[in-house]
């Protein structure tokens, strides 16, 4: 694991100094975790939702064209940014199908079991990536960590590489992020939103 990581991590700062071939080599070492992850994504939608796993990883790969030129610091980094390119395109396939028909259905996210902030099985993609802009706006550091851990699927570790903090302050961020998402939503769900 720690050599895979390393050859992706090489890989990704020669696409960042404008190697074309380092991307194709690329792809498939990040392929099936990226895949793993929008599965995860995806499972938790409505079963009639129109944007499959693919096309939401083919999504994926179409924004980070726009992003060779990042300066990669490693895997962690990398796949903190495919989780945060995620997020926007399944929240904007949910505005814009909220938008259609008077209103639309909105996307459905079920929050999976590393986070876990209700007992309730679905929560509102819409509303979770409000929640998490009102968080970002008030503790940016705890938003990136669900932002990470969720939408990314990193680990502790990876987290706090990222971040540059220690896993303590990781975990320390999870746990208060996760009752204060708790709290947003279900209030909003009391009020009716």
């Amino acid at each position: 694991m720690a050599s895979a990581s390393h050859g992706i991590s090489n890989l990704l700062k020669a696409w960042s100094a404008g190697d074309e071939r380092a991307l194709g080599q690329l792809t498939p070492l990040v392929y099936a975790e990226l895949h793993r992850a929008a599965h995860r994504y995806m499972a938790g939608e409505r079963t009639e939702h129109t944007l499959q796993t693919t096309a939401l990883i083919n999504e994926l790969y179409l924004r980070l064209v726009d992003f060779q030129h990042v300066d990669w610091q490693n895997r962690a980094h990398f796949f903190g940014i495919c989780a945060q390119l995620m997020r926007r395109i399944l929240v904007d396939f949910a505005r814009e199908r909220c938008s259609q028909k008077r209103g639309g259905e909105v996307a459905r996210l079920s929050l999976d079991e590393e986070l876990v902030v209700s007992n309730e099985p679905q929560a509102d993609l819409v509303a979770l990536d409000d929640a998490l802009k009102a968080l970002a706006a008030i503790d940016e550091r705890k938003s990136k960590v669900v932002e990470l851990r969720f939408f990314g699927g990193l680990d502790v570790r990876e987290t706090a590489e990222v971040l540059r903090v220690s896993a303590e302050t990781v975990m320390r961020d999870w746990k208060l992020a996760k009752a204060w998402l708790f709290r947003e939503l279900t209030q909003e769900n009391r009020n009716g939103f």
